[in-house]
């Protein structure tokens, strides 16, 4: 295993940190394919991701408040001390204040299930499969659930993936990224994606096989894709506001979210839906 720079460019800034992983360079193949694919009707299939309307004001305030509800749980069940009645979201950085207490509180953000968050997920698959003009459904067969996570990045810290695609992971493949802003989410901290990249082939990606990368102590279930042989990744912001969501394909490179954010946690909530055949 070695380690090496990951090193990005996010809205022309340059980032770098320290990945542990055996990698390697890719064969001479494109994953995504064009035809018959989630985003195959949409005009921004180049692009590879769009910002479209998810929630009303009521029904984003209501997801709002049932994801803060279970992230006072997370804390209480990680018997972290705090004030209840003064707890915020984007202050969770002044209570959670090491890496092994936000651990355990992400390790049990990470099995959220449907039911946990007060939204109406199916009407969600019916609300972007309309955008995206095929059928869509919130069961991950080959998981046997639906996927719901919530995602917590501290100010001034490592909570981040790599850079990675989804798709690489076969329940994956058919699906379209969601990515909803909650709280703290805005031009510093919102998830960045490298527009276009989902055309990329393989063998200009340098990156580890699935569970292959370590940051921080952490091990990720998604490849990191280190760099590209046609240079740094410049990477953009989309930044959805409130009551919006960011769609993506699940081949475009994304990750490597750092919040900069000096005094705000930023918590986003992450769907995968996949189409129906």
């Amino acid at each position: 295993m070695e380690r090496k720079k990951c090193r990005v460019y996010i809205d022309k800034e340059p980032f770098e940190f320290e990945v542990e992983g055996d990698f390697f360079w890719g064969k001479d193949e494109t994953l995504f394919q064009k035809e018959n694919n989630v985003i195959s009707k949409v005009k921004w299939i180049d692009k590879g991701y769009s910002i479209v309307k998810a929630f009303g004001a009521d029904e984003f305030l209501s997801l709002q408040k049932s994801i803060k509800e279970n992230v006072i749980r997370a804390l209480k069940d990680s018997s972290i001390f705090f004030n209840e009645e003064c707890f915020e979201l984007e202050k969770y950085h002044e209570v959670v204040k090491t890496d092994e207490e936000h651990f355990q509180v992400i390790s049990k953000t990470r099995e959220l299930t449907v039911s946990d968050l007060d939204f109406d997920i199916e009407s969600l698959t019916q609300k972007f499969g309309a955008v995206l003009g095929c059928k869509l459904t919130s069961w991950v067969e080959e998981l046997q659930k639906s996927h719901v996570q919530v995602r917590i990045s501290r100010p001034n810290s490592l909570d981040i993936n790599p850079p990675h695609r989804d798709g690489y992971l076969s329940f994956w493949e058919d699906i379209i990224n969601i990515w909803v802003p909650i709280s703290g989410c805005n031009e510093k901290s919102s998830l960045p994606i490298v527009s276009g990249s989902h055309m990329l082939p393989e063998n200009k990606i340098l990156r580890t096989s699935a569970k292959g990368a370590k940051i921080n102590g952490n091990v990720y279930n998604v490849p990191c894709i280190l760099e590209s042989s046609e240079g740094d990744f410049q990477m953009t912001r989309p930044n959805p506001k409130q009551g919006e969501a960011l769609l993506f394909s699940p081949f475009l490179i994304h990750g490597s979210a750092v919040n900069q954010n000096l005094d705000i946690t930023r918590v986003a909530l992450e769907l995968r839906f996949p189409k129906i055949s």
